[in-house]
């Protein structure tokens, strides 16, 4: 489990008003982009306190506006998929496993990245049993052949990633934001764990179409749009003995951000 929400987060978060899941899924994002930035926790605070006066809505599940995560990478024995994203792959997958913690709902999640640098997600609901292992049902292995190029055979856990998870929507509903904090990983093959301290990773999803106004609160704090992967930085911190000089630097940066070094246990 991630820490608990620090109480400054937590007290930015409570006036938002919220959104409920049936209304948060009726947002349709029909030409999407995405975009990732990076920040610590006294500066989200601000970006919160300026999505509230510009109108956004916090989505609440099961009555909590922070949300736990949970989410298990798989990968070959040789770590293809994060090698292909290291290696600067276009077309590339990442395969994981997801649990929301308060309900207990957990999915099979299938990423593929093709060459015009857009990522479509497939997901389909599994067992919670089944979070560090599936090959045992047939539904699962069905669908993860159907939407990668994978065999249940081929992979296994690597790590898990837990954090808790904030989801603002803005008052036109052409845009999703995802801030994750409480950033903990744990590396399955090395035993090896690491956290991110108060680093913040945000995700903006919005309609290309329209104008954001979350861009704008976001420069106004000088949050600037980065390319992070949580699997990668996780595996760079975690393993030493795969290939991962590329991901050095983007370590520095959180390092940087957060003003504090970063060393797994």
């Amino acid at each position: 489990m991630p820490d608990t929400p620090s109480y400054k987060i937590a007290s930015a978060v409570e006036p938002i008003p919220p959104i409920s899941l049936p209304e948060m899924e009726g947002v349709k994002l029909l030409n999407r982009v995405d975009s990732k930035y990076l920040t610590n926790e006294d500066t989200l605070v601000g970006v919160l306190e300026d999505a509230l006066a510009a109108g956004y809505r916090a989505l609440e599940a099961e009555g909590e506006r922070i949300s736990p995560y949970n989410s298990i990478y798989y990968d070959t024995e040789g770590m293809k998929m994060f090698l292909d994203h290291h290696n600067r792959r276009l077309v590339r997958q990442k395969v994981r496993t997801r649990v929301y913690v308060n309900s207990g709902d957990a999915f099979l999640e299938i990423k593929r990245k093709n060459n015009h640098g857009r990522t479509k997600k497939k997901r389909t609901p599994i067992p919670l049993s089944e979070m560090e292992g599936f090959a045992s049902d047939p539904m699962a292995v069905e669908y993860l052949e159907k939407h990668s190029d994978f065999k249940a055979e081929m992979i296994s856990p690597v790590l898990s990633t837990e954090f808790n998870r904030i989801t603002l929507v803005n008052p036109a509903k052409t845009e999703r934001l995802t801030i994750d904090t409480s950033l903990l990983f744990t590396n399955f093959r090395t035993g090896k764990k690491a956290s991110l301290e108060d680093a913040v990773i945000i995700e903006l999803k919005q309609d290309g179409h329209a104008p954001s106004p979350m861009k704008r609160i976001l420069l106004d704090h000088r949050v600037k749009p980065v390319r992070v992967s949580k699997y990668c930085i996780a595996v760079t911190l975690t393993d030493g003995g795969v290939k991962h000089n590329r991901f050095k630097i983007k370590v520095r940066n959180i390092e940087k951000t957060i003003n504090k070094h970063i060393a797994a246990i």
